[in-house]
């Protein structure tokens, strides 16, 4: 099944950057919407954009929220992250081409697992479109990027390629972030823009 959002804000969405140093600490940045997950703006020591991120501190199978309402098509997103802990992942998300909290694309980067991944999440059921070998530092802030043209899904970390696929289930969509599991897991300078 192929998803289509509507095209009335794609080719007129703005590039936004949120790095939450002006939103309040306990909150979350305007135009959010939590789809599972306990996510709250907090002072992060060591923020690449001192002194706030976004972070993500409760269990569930994949925290994520969307950030914004503009619909992109062609984007680049990317977002510093730092996986603080977690016994069973510590893993940080891009998620793109939102459709609703149950269908989206997700670039992920696991601590744990050592790795950099893409996953389809439809229907609320997530699964792999294409696997990536990368070292992952817990405790350490890294860069994740998602390059997306057309069917192309192209995923890097700290500026090196390290995953691409190809899939045509979704055409356009929000943009936001995610987890995994127990991961407790803090976020800055997000940026989004249209190519």
């Amino acid at each position: 099944m192929k998803y289509q959002a509507e095209d009335k804000n794609t080719s007129a969405a703005q590039p936004f950057r949120l790095n939450f140093d002006s939103d309040a600490s306990g909150g979350l940045p305007p135009a959010a919407v939590v789809f599972s997950g306990n996510w709250a703006i907090r002072a992060e020591d060591g923020a690449p954009s001192p002194p706030n991120a976004l972070c993500q501190t409760a269990s569930a199978e994949f925290p994520a929220l969307s950030l914004g309402e503009a619909v992109l098509t062609d984007l680049v997103l990317s977002a510093r992250f730092k996986p603080i802990s977690g016994r069973s992942d510590q893993a940080a998300g891009l998620i793109f081409r939102v459709q609703d909290k149950d269908n989206y694309y997700i670039l992920r980067a696991n601590a744990l697992e050592g790795n950099v991944n893409f996953y389809k999440y439809a229907g609320g059921r997530r699964s792999n479109l294409k696997d990536g070998s990368a070292k992952v530092s817990a405790g350490q802030w890294h860069e994740l990027r998602a390059e997306i043209t057309g069917n192309r899904l192209r995923g890097f970390l700290n500026g090196q390629a390290v995953v691409e696929t190809t899939d045509d289930t979704y055409q356009a969509g929000k943009v936001g972030l995610s987890t995994k599991a127990d991961s407790v897991t803090c976020f800055d300078d997000v940026e989004a823009k249209a190519l």
